[in-house]
């Protein structure tokens, strides 16, 4: 592989691993609070408590995937651009 290629490739590869990463912790949230809403739901006494797991969680998860995929506040590429236009300047 020629330096680009690799470069791209192990580009790709970090990418793939972020989204796996973020599909087993999407499973696990999934598969878990099923189960806590099925406890909940047989040993229902009035109150929904799984809905404080469910929505906690699901606000992490949603903060980590805007963080890992959507926006890349102050990352790599910020930095990089930030020194472009800094020796452009000089």
């Amino acid at each position: 592989m020629t330096n680009n290629n690799e470069k791209a490739h192990n580009e790709a590869k970090k990418k793939v691993k972020k989204l796996k990463k973020f599909y087993v912790k999407l499973i696990s949230y999934i598969v878990i609070n099923t189960g806590l809403f099925l406890i909940n739901l047989l040993t229902f006494n009035g109150y929904w408590w799984f809905l404080w797991v469910t929505v906690f969680w699901g606000i992490g998860l949603i903060i980590g995937y805007i963080k890992q995929f959507k926006f890349d506040i102050f990352g790599k590429k910020w930095e990089e651009k930030k020194i472009k236009e800094y020796m452009e300047k000089e």
